[in-house]
């Protein structure tokens, strides 16, 4: 006797019973599962993009904005800052070290950012191809750049103006790409780099029209603190200028706090809509039962055992809930793929990996623990089963 073929018939033979509780199962393991994605994937880019900024030193406006602006670059930045201020704070005998950036270009929406090789070497980036940028517009690009713009080595472009918009063209002078960095799932990936004269040297013009020196100023310097208390001295040197020091690891568990909040009423709904499908699993074999008793009693009087009914009916539970459990896990990959392609085309942003994550097995596990206790109150009944009377009955 094939008891998981019969287990799948008479789970078929109940389309409607079994779509519902197929469904809010599905939905219920699709919508944990793909925060549990999430939350891993974001986490993974915030760790990795914040190792070892302690402070983050530009403009006054919001601290999260200087952050995000200047450390994951997915927000604009608060303004340009001093560059000489800027050299006074970084050799504070509280200060490490220090990473100069300024921007305010773009190439097909990627930053391009001026710096110095300590930016690429702080994440432990390693060259693929050619060599790191030396001269005034020489750049040398993400991995990611490279794949997505087909830039060369030896290529030339433009910058456009502003951090997006690709209208406001600098024709003036034309970046070389020579060298592509190795794929680091850093920041890295998303920009291009070249030293900090290629950026004033594109907007020279600004002098003769503002009479501003575009060489006086950054947008913001990464600072690294040798001394605990550089977090509580340097943003009192600060109070009578246009500066603000923005401490990362702060600023990042306040948005990951608030950003936990929605997580978790989300992830109590799904709960709730996992709670509803396993009640509804449970009725539909106890219904199931009922309607089947007379055929269960037939199958007793052909040699069915008492164990054969109850594994039968454990089966069709664990059938219906490993079917929810798969169908809910493709979804939440579904989910994941479209919130990807957005985080990439609005933040040039990879959310990463789609593999089943240890927390998913764990949900699994529960997920089909829970499935069986749906199911031993019918597989119970059915052992319980009185052959004489309900043959008696028909």
């Amino acid at each position: 006797m094939n008891l998981l073929k019969i287990a799948r018939r008479n789970i078929a033979s109940k389309p409607l019973n079994t779509f519902l509780s197929l469904v809010l199962l599905a939905f219920g393991v699709g919508i944990i599962s793909l925060l549990l994605l999430l939350e891993v994937s974001l986490q993974e880019k915030f760790d990795r993009n914040i190792k070892d900024i302690d402070m983050v030193l530009g403009a006054k406006g919001s601290p999260l904005q200087l952050i995000l602006a200047n450390v994951y670059h997915v927000d604009a930045p608060t303004g340009n800052i001093s560059r000489a201020e800027a050299e006074k704070v970084a050799r504070h005998p509280y200060i490490e070290d220090a990473i100069p950036l300024a921007y305010g270009d773009n190439f097909r929406g990627y930053r391009i950012v001026g710096t110095e090789h300590k930016y690429h070497e702080h994440y432990g980036v390693e060259l693929n191809q050619g060599r790191l940028f030396e001269g005034t517009f020489e750049a040398t690009v993400g991995a990611k750049v490279a794949e997505e713009t087909g830039l060369k080595i030896g290529d030339t472009f433009y910058s456009a103006h502003g951090l997006t918009d690709e209208t406001d063209v600098h024709k003036n002078h034309a970046f070389t790409v020579v060298g592509i960095y190795a794929e680091s799932g850093s920041v890295i990936d998303q920009l291009l780099l070249t030293p900090m004269s290629s950026i004033w040297g594109v907007h020279a013009n600004v002098e003769e029209e503002t009479g501003e020196k575009p060489d006086d100023e950054i947008t913001a310097m990464l600072l690294k603190k040798k001394n605990p208390l550089a977090v509580m001295m340097i943003p009192k040197l600060l109070e009578d200028s246009n500066m603000q020091i923005a401490l990362p690891s702060i600023e990042i568990n306040r948005l990951t706090q608030n950003f936990g909040i929605g997580m978790d009423t989300v992830e109590a709904i799904a709960i709730l809509i996992m709670a509803l499908s396993f009640i509804s699993v449970f009725i539909s074999l106890y219904n199931s039962m009922r309607e089947r008793k007379y055929e269960l009693a037939l199958m007793r009087t052909m040699g069915a055992t008492r164990g054969s009914l109850f594994t039968l009916i454990i089966l069709e539970g664990l059938v219906m809930t490993i079917s929810g459990m798969l169908i809910g896990l493709l979804l939440s990959r579904v989910g994941m793929t479209v919130l990807a392609n957005v985080m990439e085309s609005e933040f040039r942003y990879d959310l990463g990996d789609l593999g089943v994550l240890a927390s998913e097995w764990q949900l699994l596990g529960i997920t089909i623990f829970v499935g069986v206790l749906a199911s031993l109150l019918p597989a119970l009944s059915a052992v319980r089963l009185d052959i004489s009377k309900t043959l008696a009955d028909g």
